[in-house]
């Protein structure tokens, strides 16, 4: 096993280095930097080189991805966490407070959904076009529940 190559505190990790830190491919770090949500410098080289706390963006990216939220999503939580600096604790603390709000938002949904689901599957209409849940402006839902439709096909 080779051994880890040292680093400074400040010195800027190479393209390499930070998808093998992350587990994130090179392509979408530069995906990721093509949207704004990561940043890099360039050497003399032209090659890549991200500052350390550019580590902290990409794994609450993953993080993100993980939980289904969309990347737009995660740039409006970044608005105000800086790129090219190291972010303060205030700064990271503002970004977490705006993204559990949305997260709050979508337990929220995620419940809501769960009641009428549960409400859905124990009402045995059969019905995906007269479904409430499903089609919730349905003309025949105020005829009743159930699989109007194929109750007139049955007289």
């Amino acid at each position: 096993m080779t051994a880890e190559p040292a680093h400074t505190p400040d010195e800027p990790l190479t393209i390499g280095e930070m998808s093998r830190r992350t587990g994130v491919a090179p392509s979408a770090l530069h995906f990721y930097e093509s949207l704004g949500l990561i940043a890099s410098t360039r050497t003399p080289g032209n090659q890549r080189r991200y500052a350390r706390h550019m580590l902290r963006r990409v794994s609450l990216i993953t993080v993100a991805k993980n939980l289904g939220l969309p990347l737009s999503e995660v740039k409006e939580a970044f608005a105000d966490v800086p790129l090219t600096r190291t972010p303060s604790h205030e700064e990271w603390a503002r970004a977490s407070r705006r993204w559990k709000r949305e997260l709050e938002k979508r337990r929220e949904g995620i419940e809501r959904l769960e009641r009428e689901l549960t409400g859905c599957i124990g009402c045995g209409c059969l019905s995906m076009r007269a479904c409430g849940l499903l089609n919730p402006d349905d003309a025949l839902g105020t005829q009743g529940a159930g699989a109007l439709r194929l109750q007139d096909d049955a007289d």
